[in-house]
């Protein structure tokens, strides 16, 4: 049994494995940011921060932190050499120009149509939806990276209940539990962790399950 912090590390490096090389990145707040950390050998990604510059490198060191340098949800982060900053202004045309070959981000809902939901959590105040909406539109691909289930309760649904956040653009949806491509039928179960079965996963599952073939293994648990 992983615990949160091998969950978050799991599913991590399983969304790493679908950067491809040269590809312009952002990593949602939270969990998506841990996919830097596990960038395949020989690969070149660019990571971009839509507080303002590219070119984000591992998390840092508790020795080596600068406070100046912070990503989109005030997290000490690295630059690697050739980074750049730049004004919001910039990062959002790069953001709602297309030039986003990929952004991975959290929710507390996707429903099988593609649509998320990830900034509004009900009884809390929130100050908006920030970037996300942008991003979710923008990027050429969006990965949602979460875990599978809210204290037992199902994040993957037939409809989201929350305010959306955008409709129809989620293609991929990554947890521990198992990997699924939105498409136009419904979500394709693509890999599944050892640890469960088809049925373990379609019982924590609000929306069904398109099953075709042999499902492919995600790899081993930590």
């Amino acid at each position: 049994m992983m615990d949160k912090a091998q969950v978050q590390e799991y599913i991590a490096r399983r969304v790493a494995h679908e950067l491809r090389d040269g590809d312009l990145v952002n990593l949602g707040i939270g969990l998506p940011t841990k996919v830097a950390n596990y960038v395949p050998e020989g690969k070149t990604i660019v990571f971009q921060s839509e507080n303002g510059f590219v070119g984000l490198g591992p998390s840092p060191s508790e020795d080596n932190i600068d406070p100046f340098i912070t990503n989109a949800g005030g997290m000490p982060v690295t630059i690697l050499p050739g980074g750049v900053f730049f004004d919001s202004a910039l990062s959002f045309g790069i953001i709602r120009g297309g030039h986003v070959d990929l952004t991975v981000l959290g929710a507390l809902q996707v429903d099988e149509e593609g649509n998320i939901a990830n900034y509004m959590i009900p009884g809390k105040m929130v100050p908006g939806m920030g970037g996300a909406m942008d991003l979710i539109s923008g990027a050429k691909k969006v990965i949602v990276a979460m875990e599978h289930t809210a204290k037992g309760n199902p994040k993957i649904l037939k409809k989201c209940s929350l305010p959306l956040t955008a409709a129809h653009q989620v293609d991929m949806i990554i947890t521990e539990m198992c990997v699924l491509a939105v498409t136009e039928k419904g979500l394709l179960l693509k890999e599944r962790n050892p640890d469960f079965t088809i049925e373990d996963i379609q019982a924590v599952t609000d929306a069904p399950l398109l099953v075709k073939g042999e499902v492919k293994l995600m790899g081993t648990p930590l």
